[in-house]
């Protein structure tokens, strides 16, 4: 690869590779720490909402506990001695107590009379001194809180001595919480007169813990740091997390954090929150692995997207690298010829250098060459005035150096343009030759002394003349006499039916740009004038009529006459209405820069009518019926054959293939209609209303598919059917024609004998006999 190339690109390489880079990385370092944000921030939403959840719950439950203690029913009872025999007070203490399950799922109930050796439950009385937890529930009376929670181990809460006293206990019942009521509730005592305890099953609080596995696991600890809702088959990593998350409370004194922690090889993110409510801690446990996988996600979707933007950005790099580096290679390339002695080098603006060191070095051999391309250069020079590039002072410079005219006292150009090659033994790919072979004949017509170099330019042949006279009127006559001898020996020569443009005389090169365009000013006059004309451009009105309203309205109507005659198919009045149309424009004066814009407004409607029909323009006209080819055309004769023959032509030859597939289709569901509804009340206006169309529009298309009227079909279709009834039923002729919708039968035998020949019973007769 060249050198100074794969520098290009190497740089720009390095300039795309390191912004989309530095995009990449700080996107996704940016992405990721929003998502590990998030998924903290909606961890805690789920522990602060499963938190008030159980609060909810626990405090309903605690109200209704309080209510019912505070009943008038218990307060009497406990200092009643009960027995088996006091059924009325037993029951309303059940039922008291059942009436807790109203807002929770109460596993059991127990009301104790410490006092009185008795206890009541949902469906028991027994002496609460044999009651199999007599000793635990008694040490719950030594408690200093008038209510609290007991969780997993059935000793109090705080009381260690009571926990290891209950421990075997405690593994008969793993799966229920219990709230405690001394009663009386006030004052606190530590010798109540008698107890109520609610037991709640574990899973109805587990129930009430987000479902929602995304963001992690949800557990709930007591004070101890005990997960009391699990199936006591914990792990011994989430011990040590919930051990861990214990420690942070206590160390740290907030209420909620985070921290990231290893269990069973792990890595997890711990979001803990403790309640002051119960004391409970809410603890969520993530997987960093899953949190970080949406992360990875975004890092492969990130990677993914600047390894396409690198490689759009290094073809990009690529590609303009090689445009930038392509003049250079041009260089080296037109170079390359130089021989340039001693070594060789890698870099190719070392050889360029060398090269044109040693060009320069022969400066006779640059003159030779400069000398062999001198009609060239003098014709590349002369482009220049007529497109506005060159001042007064370059002018007379170049001109000297080149040996144009001087001494002159007025300019002039000439502008030749063929008018057309219709009916010439040329085509149309001939007209670049042949504008050459006329720049040729315009040179050695005119001498050197009185002509720059004539030069091509678009599709016109341009020279610019000097004259020696100050008069204008002389110089005017002497540009016109040049234009009859080049338009005399080019049509003896070629052939060719050419016009001629000749501009105002002016004293300054600077204006040959004005020159040229007076010069295509005037050409346009072909519009009017004709073909072979030579025209100064003084001679024509070179400013802009204003058209009279009564103009574009005529112009208007024959717009919309010649539109509808398309539309009818019928191109003798297609041909008419033109003729008329461009009989106004040239009749009524209108200035030749308003012929295309007129034009253009029809064009655009005969497109329209194209695309109204469902059909492509480019498709149905073909590539020379554009704007582009008719903006190209210069003359009225070429412009009515383009009208005519690339234009109106294919339309109406689209139109009425078009109207033949319609006419098929109307008289189809014309003759389905009949045949569907020949016993009813049919008719061509029923017809029109079901097809959407004007009736007598239906009536000439069904009779020019058809070859007869639509009533002639109907009659026919209906008498046909008449035929085959009397000859496969025995319906009676007045059934028969009720059944075709007449309502006389005398019309129905009237018609019958009418297209038959004879009446319906006498065609029956005849059947049966044959």
């Amino acid at each position: 690869m060249p050198k100074y190339l794969l520098r290009l690109l190497g740089y720009s390489f390095i300039l795309a590779a390191v912004p989309v880079i530095s995009i990449g990385l700080i996107s996704y370092f940016i992405a990721s720490g929003d998502i590990e944000d998030k998924v903290k921030d909606g961890n805690m939403q789920v522990l602060t909402q499963t938190q008030m959840g159980v609060e909810q719950v626990l405090k309903t439950l605690e109200l209704t506990s309080l209510q019912f203690v505070n009943s008038p029913t218990v307060a009497s009872s406990l200092n009643e001695d009960l027995d088996y025999n006091d059924f009325a007070k037993l029951r309303d203490l059940s039922k008291g107590l059942y009436n807790l399950q109203t807002f929770t799922s109460v596993r059991e109930a127990y009301l104790i009379n410490l006092n009185k050796d008795w206890m009541v439950s949902f469906s028991m009385f027994s002496k609460f001194s044999t009651f199999a937890d007599h000793d635990i529930i008694a040490s719950y009376a030594k408690q200093p809180n008038s209510l609290f929670w007991v969780t997993g181990q059935w000793g109090a809460n705080g009381d260690s001595s009571d926990a290891e006293d209950s421990a075997g206990e405690a593994a008969a019942h793993p799966e229920v919480i219990r709230l405690v009521y001394k009663i009386p509730v006030i004052p606190m005592t530590t010798q109540p007169k008698g107890l109520l305890i609610v037991e709640i099953e574990n899973r109805q609080i587990s129930n009430l813990l987000s479902k929602n596995k995304k963001l992690g696991e949800v557990y709930v600890l007591d004070r101890e740091g005990s997960d009391f809702l699990g199936d006591n088959h914990e792990t011994g990593g989430n011990k040590a997390i919930y051990g861990l998350v214990t420690d942070k409370l206590r160390a740290s004194g907030e209420d909620s954090g985070f921290f990231n922690a290893y269990a069973d090889g792990k890595e997890l993110g711990i979001s803990y929150r403790s309640s002051p409510y119960n004391g409970w801690i809410y603890v969520s446990a993530a997987s960093i692995e899953e949190i970080t996988k949406q992360s990875k996600k975004i890092a492969w979707v990130t990677f993914i997207a600047c390894s396409a933007i690198f490689i759009l950005v290094a073809l990009f790099a690529l590609y303009a690298s090689r445009r930038m580096y392509s003049p250079i290679k041009r260089l080296f390339e037109v170079t390359k010829d130089i021989e340039v002695e001693g070594k060789s080098h890698n870099d190719e603006f070392v050889w360029i250098e060398e090269r044109f060191r040693t060009l320069f070095s022969t400066e006779k051999q640059l003159q030779q060459q400069v000398v062999g391309q001198f009609t060239q250069l003098k014709e590349f020079f002369m482009l220049k005035p007529f497109t506005g590039q060159l001042s007064d002072s370059d002018f007379a410079y170049r001109s000297e150096q080149f040996g144009f005219p001087a001494g002159w006292a007025k300019l002039g150009v000439i502008t030749v343009q063929i008018d057309t090659l219709q009916e010439s033994r040329f085509q149309e790919n001939d007209k670049e030759l042949l504008l050459f072979a006329i720049n040729n004949m315009v040179g050695e017509l005119v001498s050197q002394q009185e002509r720059f170099s004539p030069v091509l330019l678009e599709q016109s042949q341009v020279t610019l003349l000097a004259c020696r006279f100050e008069d204008e009127t002389e110089c005017k006559a002497y540009f016109f006499r040049m234009a009859e001898t080049i338009k005399r020996t080019i049509h003896s020569y070629l052939q060719l039916p050419i016009s001629i443009g000749i501009s105002r005389p002016f004293d300054r090169p600077v204006y040959a740009v004005r020159a040229y365009r007076e010069c295509l000013e005037a050409l346009k006059s072909r519009m009017s004038l004709g073909n072979e004309i030579i025209v100064h451009y003084e001679d024509i009105d070179a400013g802009r009529r204003e058209l009279e309203i009564t103009v574009y309205t005529q112009l208007k109507l024959l717009e919309d006459q010649l539109i509808q005659a398309l539309k009818l198919g019928d191109m003798d009045r297609v041909h008419q209405s033109f003729d008329k149309y461009i009989a106004v424009i040239v009749d009524k004066g209108i200035h030749v820069n308003e012929y295309p814009v007129l034009m253009m407004q029809l064009i655009a409607k005969a497109f329209q009518l194209i695309q109204e029909q469902g059909g492509m323009v480019k498709k149905v006209l073909g590539p020379r019926a554009t704007m582009d080819y008719f903006l190209k055309l210069n003359t009225l004769e070429n412009i009515v054959r383009w009208f005519k023959a690339e234009l109106f032509e294919p339309i109406t030859r689209y139109l009425n293939e078009q109207a033949e597939s319609q006419y098929v289709n109307i008289a189809d569901q014309m003759v389905k209609l009949v045949h569907e509804r020949f016993d009813q009340d049919i008719s061509l206006e029923g017809c029109a209303s079901i097809l959407n169309f004007h009736p007598v529009y239906l009536s000439r298309v069904f009779k020019k598919e058809m070859g007869i009227n639509f009533s002639e079909y109907l009659t026919d279709y209906r008498m046909s059917m008449a035929k085959t009834w009397l000859e496969t039923t025995s319906l009676k002729i007045s059934e028969i024609a009720e059944k075709l919708n007449y309502t006389n039968t005398t019309a129905f035998i009237r018609t019958f004998r009418k297209l038959v020949g004879m009446t319906p019973g006498q065609y029956r007769d005849e059947f049966l006999k044959q």
